[in-house]
């Protein structure tokens, strides 16, 4: 790993122009409405486990097309009207056990922690929520899956189901609708992205190393998983480029931050080449809420690991101070 982007004065003034399509929003709301005019069931089942200081709910919820999604919502036990955060995951992974990530719920914050349809077997503990729609030729992995069409693109479905994920936890009795935020790291990033700019009135967005994001730029700019799926498709769909970058212009994140009207905190390791920082500074200095990016100079896609957590953790309270009282001084330096 070494130092290959952009020096962090440029990336910081980093401001390409990147088109949305004319019917990127059209788009958008009709798939949102269609999906939302399929069902809005939402079904909980408490979950018996081992954790002794937090409620855990097993959650299904509708997605695309009104597909059931799951999702872990974890929550201090007993408490009511709680700020809320919800969780995308990274590439391949899926929900996991619902005790495998409690520092939201311990700092005070409901967390509903939501599958990817079709993953879950990559790494980490399993999820259990399929993707029951068919596509055409794709590389191994999800980045190409009906990508020679907006329509059929796998992340048309995903990023739907984040936005259906955030009106699900709006409508539990345990959270303060007013007071919900979303947050992911590496794909879950990118899923973050789509739900803050597809989304109202969130309080926050706190992605991390986000990966499709200023795709013209980052397809082939190095060979990492998984932005190199869509480059091995093009080496043997040559004629499909146009077709390709069109469909990928309506799921950009530079369009979604444009969009996104609700601050940000993202996470950048300046020698990622998972998630190249200048595609997470194209759509930090896009944000139309206004980003702060915390920058890690000397890390790759791990970021800034538990350092960025707490970041993440006294950004957050600052803005929605948790029943713990009032925000406290940070204990993180930079």
């Amino acid at each position: 790993m070494a130092r290959f982007d952009m020096a962090e004065p440029e990336l910081a003034d980093y401001r390409p122009r990147v088109d949305a399509p004319d019917d990127f929003d059209a788009f958008w709301r009709g798939t949102l409405s269609e999906a939302r005019g399929a069902g809005d069931r939402v079904i909980r089942t408490r979950h018996d486990g081992p954790l002794e200081l937090v409620d855990v709910d097993d959650v299904v919820f509708p997605g695309f097309a009104g597909d059931p999604v799951r999702a872990w919502f974890v929550r201090p036990r007993g408490a009511e009207n709680l700020p809320a955060v919800v969780e995308f995951v990274g590439y391949g992974r899926g929900r996991g056990l619902a005790l495998e990530r409690l520092h939201w719920p311990t700092a005070g914050f409901a967390q509903l922690i939501v599958d990817t349809r079709g993953q879950a077997s990559t790494w980490g503990t399993g999820g259990s929520t399929p993707d029951p729609h068919g596509a055409g030729p794709a590389t191994n992995g999800f980045l190409t899956r009906g990508i020679e069409d907006p329509a059929t693109y796998y992340y048309r479905r995903v990023f739907t189901d984040a936005v259906r994920a955030v009106d699900a936890i709006r409508g539990f009795d345990e959270v303060d609708p007013e007071r919900v935020a979303v947050t992911g790291n590496s794909q879950g990033g990118a899923i973050a992205i789509a739900a803050a700019g597809l989304s109202s009135g969130l309080v926050g967005a706190l992605p991390t190393a986000p990966i499709l994001s200023h795709l013209r730029r980052v397809v082939g700019f190095t060979d990492a998983e998984p932005h190199a799926e869509i480059t091995r498709y093009l080496a043997v769909h040559r004629d499909a480029e146009e077709r390709v970058f069109r469909t990928l212009s309506y799921f950009d994140g530079v369009s979604f931050a444009e969009r996104a009207e609700a601050p940000a905190l993202i996470g950048a390791g300046l020698m990622d080449m998972i998630a190249p920082p200048s595609g997470v500074y194209a759509a930090a200095n896009h944000w139309r809420g206004g980003a702060e990016v915390a920058a890690y100079p000397w890390n790759g896609h791990e970021g800034g690991e538990g350092i960025h957590q707490m970041r993440q953790l006294e950004w957050l309270r600052a803005r929605v101070p948790t029943r713990s009282g009032a925000p406290r001084e940070s204990a993180v330096t930079s």
